[in-house]
């Protein structure tokens, strides 16, 4: 499923205020490994949600082993409502809880932006075999270059060209900040374009990168 070439990412910082009527996209925690609890209590009650999953062979009580879909991120549980219901939602539940940030000396929740949220939902969804998880810390952005995919897979996927511990090879890598990143696994150079900072494209591909 090709991303739409729209999401682009110079809409990628974190936002921390909105209007109340306004859904947005927040990032959960769900401690203890209870993202899969929290998606089925918000599902129930009709709330859109998203929790990374991929393929893992998983070891039963008698021994034997399966290859499952499971949550590729422990403790994560993206959710899409308005800042009201989100507060009705987790009152009294601990299995469901903001994840913050800092801002101006006070740690606010977590707001990713529509457009990072999709790509990363359809990059995702996209080739479960074709994509790494990593944590945000593991990548050094400021040492990458910003970059476009064409082509493939991942088409019009926007992410940093970087290099990543114990890997031979850089990878193009969605980040967001503070809470997932992802790495999209043997992407040609011939389908990287080179975006500038202000997220203008340049005019030829990225063949030049190495």
């Amino acid at each position: 499923m090709p991303i739409n070439k729209e999401m682009g990412t110079n809409s990628n910082t974190l936002r921390t205020f909105s209007t109340d009527e306004e859904p947005l996209w927040f990032a959960m925690s769900a401690p203890y490994r209870r993202e899969l609890r929290a998606k089925t209590f918000l599902e129930e009650r009709g709330v859109e949600c998203f929790v990374p999953m991929k393929h893992a062979i998983v070891e039963k009580r008698s021994g034997m082993k399966s290859r499952e879909l499971v949550p590729a991120i422990h403790n994560l549980i993206f959710v899409h409502t308005t800042k009201e219901r989100i507060k009705e939602l987790k009152q009294g539940k601990d299995f469901l809880q903001y994840r913050t940030t800092p801002v101006d000396g006070k740690n606010r929740p977590i707001i990713v932006p529509e457009k990072q949220m999709l790509q990363f939902i359809a990059a995702t969804k996209a080739s479960n075999e074709e994509i790494i998880y990593l944590r945000p810390e593991e990548i050094n952005i400021e040492k990458g270059t910003r970059v476009r995919v064409h082509g493939g897979t991942f088409d019009g996927a926007e992410g940093v060209f970087v290099k990543i511990t114990g890997k031979r090879n850089r990878k193009v890598v969605l980040l967001i900040e503070n809470v997932a990143a992802i790495a999209l696994a043997n992407i040609s150079t011939d389908l990287i374009e080179i975006l500038p900072d202000n997220g203008s494209v340049t005019p030829k591909p990225g063949k030049s990168i190495q």
